[in-house]
């Protein structure tokens, strides 16, 4: 699969949409080379082509797939842990380290936090560091200047949550 930053595919749009206007995640799953032909059109024929959503044109086996990768990432997300809340770049010195920030997550199963970051523009995190059950970590020698951070909660089970995104903090 490949990640495209984007709301939707141009001069269409899919299901998902009206939960990202309402500011919830949302993904789209779709093939990379679609037909326009058969998809969003009534059934017609033309110049002797079929045009239209038609269960002939309908591949099984690749909605099949679809259903089971969608499954299997909805199973994981109902197993995580929830999402960690308050999650802070500390943004009190200028330093080469990054110390971050969180609250506790009240599951009585949690094991762990995970660090994740990547470099700006990077779709998927690169990195990562398993923290022990604690609400805040110094990364030696990883400048917060040349990533982007996020953590998650992990239960004893090895299930992880989405990472939050890291926001700058700084005492009140």
């Amino acid at each position: 699969m490949d990640l495209i930053p984007r709301p939707d595919r141009f001069l269409r749009g899919g299901d998902h949409l009206p939960f990202l206007e309402r500011g919830y995640a949302a993904v789209r799953f779709t093939e990379p080379a679609e037909d326009y032909r058969h998809q969003h059109q009534n059934g017609r024929t033309e110049l002797g082509v079929q045009y239209g959503d038609l269960p002939e044109f309908v591949d099984f086996s690749y909605i099949a797939q679809v259903a089971r990768v969608n499954a299997a990432g909805l199973a994981s997300l109902a197993l995580a842990p929830a999402a960690p809340r308050e999650v802070g770049i500390e943004v009190v010195a200028l330093e080469n380290d990054t110390t971050l920030r969180w609250s506790a997550n009240a599951e009585p199963d949690l094991a762990a936090y995970r660090i994740v970051w990547r470099a700006p523009g990077e779709l998927i995190w690169r990195h990562a560091r398993d923290t022990g059950n604690v609400t805040r970590y110094t990364l030696k020698g990883i400048s917060k200047d040349n990533y982007v951070f996020g953590v998650a909660a992990v239960d004893r089970d090895g299930n992880a949550s989405p990472a939050s995104f890291a926001r700058p903090w700084r005492p009140h």
